[in-house]
C-alpha cells in the first residue's frame, strides 16, 4: 500500500525537478551569453594587441597573441598609470561606502519614527538616487564652483570662512564626491527602512522591561537584527563605489591632478577613445580581480558578525 504511494511521489517529483530545469534555461542561458561568455571573451583579448583601428579595416597590423605584455603596460605609468587609479578608486570607495552606509542608516531609524510628514520626507530623501547621474554631478558643480561664487561658497563667505575649492581642489575633490554620492544613496535608506520595519518589536519590548536605555537597544538589538541588511547594502555600495565613472566623464576628466582618474575612466579612455581593446581587456581584468578579491574579504568577514535569528549567536 505505501510502495504505489512512493512511486507516485517519486513521478510528481521527478515532472517538478524537469519543469524547474525547463523554467531555468533562460536564466542559465543570460548568465552564459551576457555574463560569462563576454568575461571570457574580454580576458581572451586582454592576450592580444586587438585595436578598434583592427576591428574596423584601418589598420593592416595582424592581430597577434601578446601573452602578458598588456597587463604589464598597463603598470607603467609613462603608458596607462593605471596604478595610480587603482588607488584613486579605492580611496573613493572607503570613505564613500562607510559613509553612504551610516548616513543611510542613520536616517532610515529617523524615517522610521512616527512624526508629521513621515512619507514626504521618505520620498524626499530617495529623490535624489532616481535623477540622472550626469545632471547631479553638473548641478553639484554649479554649487561647488568657486569663480563666480556657487551657493556653497556664498555661505561660506556669509560666515567669514575662506572659499572652498571643491571640485576644482585635488585635495578636495574626492571628499565633495563622497558627499555627492551620499546625498545619493537613497536606494539604501529604503533597504535598511525596510529592515528596520522587520526587526521585532517583542525584542525592544522585553530590553525595555529589563531597564535597557536607547542605546543599549540600538546597540544589542537593532544592529544584530540588521547586519544581514547591512552586509547586503555594503556590497551593494562597495560594487556601485567601484565602478564610479559619472564625475570623470562629466565634469572633472580625471582631475585635477589626477585625483579622479578612476579604474573605469582608464579603461574608458584606453578603450573608447584610444582604441587598444587589448590593453583595456587587461585593465577589466584586474578590475574585476580587485572587485572578487574585496567581496570575497567582504564575505569571509561577515561570518564573524552576521547574525541570524536563532543561529545561536
Amino acid at each position: 500500500m505505501i510502495k504505489p504511494g512512493k512511486e507516485k511521489l517519486g513521478l510528481i517529483a521527478r515532472k517538478e525537478q524537469r519543469a524547474a530545469y525547463l523554467f531555468l534555461i533562460p536564466a542559465f542561458l543570460g548568465l552564459s551569453l551576457i555574463t560569462y561568455g563576454p568575461l571570457l571573451a574580454v580576458f581572451g583579448v586582454s592576450l592580444t594587441n586587438l585595436s578598434t583601428p583592427q576591428i574596423h579595416g584601418y589598420s593592416t597590423k595582424p592581430i597577434e597573441f601578446v601573452g602578458l605584455r598588456n597587463f604589464i603596460d598597463i603598470l607603467d605609468k609613462n603608458k596607462v598609470n593605471f596604478l595610480n587609479s587603482i588607488k584613486v578608486t579605492l580611496y573613493f570607495s572607503l570613505f564613500a561606502v562607510i559613509a553612504s552606509v551610516v548616513y543611510s542608516l542613520f536616517i532610515a531609524m529617523l524615517l522610521n519614527r512616527k512624526i508629521p510628514g513621515r512619507g514626504f520626507f521618505r520620498a524626499v530623501f530617495y529623490v535624489p538616487y532616481i535623477l540622472p547621474a550626469t545632471g547631479v554631478i553638473v548641478g553639484w558643480a554649479l554649487l561647488t564652483q568657486r569663480e563666480p561664487d556657487g551657493l556653497f561658497n556664498n555661505i561660506l563667505s556669509g560666515f567669514g570662512l575662506p572659499k572652498s575649492f571643491f571640485m576644482s581642489s585635488s585635495a578636495a575633490v574626492i571628499p565633495t564626491l563622497v558627499l555627492i554620492a551620499v546625498w545619493g544613496c537613497g536606494n539604501l535608506i529604503v533597504i535598511f527602512l525596510a529592515g528596520l520595519q522587520n526587526v521585532p518589536r517583542v525584542y525592544h519590548e522585553a530590553a525595555e522591561i529589563d531597564g535597557a536605555n536607547a542605546w543599549q537597544r540600538f546597540w544589542r538589538i537593532t544592529i544584530p537584527c540588521m547586519t544581514p541588511i547591512i552586509f547586503y547594502n555594503l556590497l551593494m555600495s562597495l560594487v556601485t563605489s567601484l565602478q564610479v565613472v559619472v564625475p570623470a566623464l562629466a565634469q572633472t576628466q580625471g582631475g585635477p591632478g589626477q585625483a579622479t582618474n578612476f579604474m573605469t575612466y582608464v579603461l574608458y579612455w584606453t578603450g573608447i577613445r584610444n582604441g587598444d581593446l587589448g590593453r583595456a581587456g587587461a585593465i577589466s581584468v584586474v578590475f574585476f580581480i580587485i572587485a572578487a578579491i574585496l567581496a570575497f574579504i567582504l564575505f569571509i568577514t561577515s561570518k564573524q558578525w552576521i547574525f541570524y535569528e536563532g543561529d545561536g549567536k
